[in-house]
């Protein structure tokens, strides 16, 4: 049996979640200190658990979308 996928996901796929914000805001965003720590960092940037970064959405922006709370 194949080991399980770990659920990953990338600055693009983060940026399209919160609704196509520009590459600067979503620095901005996952560089917050709230926001969940990146599992790795890898050459292409760093990736953070799919779930992780859910559960951070659905507190801080539960409808799936950019806004301008800091």
């Amino acid at each position: 049996m194949a080991p399980k996928a770990a659920s990953l996901v990338g600055a693009h796929e983060i940026r399209i979640r919160l609704g196509g914000v520009s590459r600067q805001r979503a620095y901005q965003i996952t560089s917050r200190q709230d926001f969940p720590k990146p599992v790795a960092d890898l050459a292409q940037g760093k990736v953070w658990a799919r779930d992780d970064v859910e559960a951070w959405m659905k507190v801080h922006r539960p409808d799936g979308r950019d806004s301008d709370e800091p």
